[in-house]
């Protein structure tokens, strides 16, 4: 314990915080807005049902990315300032998505049925905004959140990245936690966005040592090079082998339906822990550090204090709401 609270330990802390909060959010809003994604439009009862498998869980999904935004506001001010101004524009819209997906996801199930479509629509618009949006950031954040020609290019490639990666994700769901016809859909759904996002993952694994030096050689680096490699091997290693297992679903009772939500969580860790690797131990790229952009170690000891506190309470209700609504999806209700 004391080991925590040492003045060196505390910035790596929170920055495993913060990230495990951000590859959280990543993993399950990431699936709900995939869903949102890939709203099939040309049937009412499977919008039904696909939302009714995201219902339960969307809203407090979203309190990882809270969290994550809040541990780096005061834990690391510095980097907090410099990220939010370089995302000001992009996060403005992706904050007017989500309010968009919130009352599209209310006003769905209050309104007369003939404007329902209209609603869905939005709920529809929003999740590929947010999802774009997000994506957009994180390319602007590879290139070292400057606003160049080369940068914004490469921040709109990112952005489609992340619409595909998410759709994959929310594909897998679906396939785990519906039947049917849906799921048949899902399966090839599937197969498209695995496709579409093993391609973008390659892309940015390419473009990502030629922007920033330090990464080559971070990655290059003897003896760490022997670990590094294993990521992105396993991560490949998962789009063979999800991609083998939904040639062959749906099996007899549902066999094997989660397998393909579970692979790509895997490729979800390995793509973060990608990143994280590659500009450890910037927080902001190029520009600060953890211990530069940290706060002071009083006042980091204070806000652990009640990190510690907090966090289980979170992982608690996550864990309890996801056991509790576990199995397929049933009727969407709303009382």
């Amino acid at each position: 314990m004391d080991i925590l609270f040492s003045d060196t330990a505390l910035p790596i802390v929170f920055a495993m915080l913060t990230a495990l909060s951000l590859l959280l959010y990543a993993i399950l809003d990431g699936f709900d807005l995939g869903v949102g994604i890939l709203l099939p439009m040309s049937d009412e009862g499977q919008r039904d049902t696909a939302i009714a498998s995201i219902g339960p869980f969307w809203d407090a999904n979203e309190t990882w990315l809270v969290l994550a935004v809040g541990l780096l506001l005061v834990a690391f001010p510095a980097a907090h300032s410099a990220i939010l101004k370089a995302f000001y524009l992009p996060a403005t819209i992706m904050l007017l998505a989500l309010i968009l997906r919130g009352v599209a996801f209310d006003f769905r199930a209050k309104v007369k049925p003939r404007r329902k479509r209209i609603w869905d629509y939005t709920f529809k618009i929003g999740s590929m905004l947010t999802a774009f949006t997000q994506g957009f950031m994180l390319g602007l954040y590879v290139m070292g959140l400057e606003y160049t020609l080369a940068s914004v290019v490469f921040s709109i490639f990112s952005g489609f990245c992340v619409l595909a990666a998410y759709s994959l994700i929310g594909a897998a769901w679906l396939v785990m936690k519906t039947s049917g016809e849906l799921q048949l859909s899902a399966i090839s759904w599937s197969k498209k966005c695995g496709v579409l996002t093993a391609f973008g993952i390659l892309v940015v694994c390419l473009v990502n040592p030629y922007v920033n030096a330090s990464v080559l050689r971070i990655w290059t680096e003897l003896p760490w090079a022997y670990f590094y490699a294993a990521i992105p091997l396993l991560c490949a290693f998962m789009f063979i082998l999800g991609f083998l297992v939904l040639k062959r679903l749906p099996l007899a009772d549902d066999a094997g339906a989660s397998l393909p939500f579970y692979m790509v969580v895997i490729i979800f860790v390995c793509c973060f822990l990608g990143l994280s690797f590659s500009f450890y131990p910037y927080v902001v790229p190029g520009q600060l550090t953890l211990n530069e952009a940290a706060s002071s170690p009083a006042s980091l000891k204070i806000i652990l204090i009640g990190s510690v506190f907090v966090l289980p309470f979170i992982g608690a209700y996550t864990v309890f709401s996801y056991y509790t609504f576990r199995g397929k999806a049933e009727q969407l209700r709303y009382y």
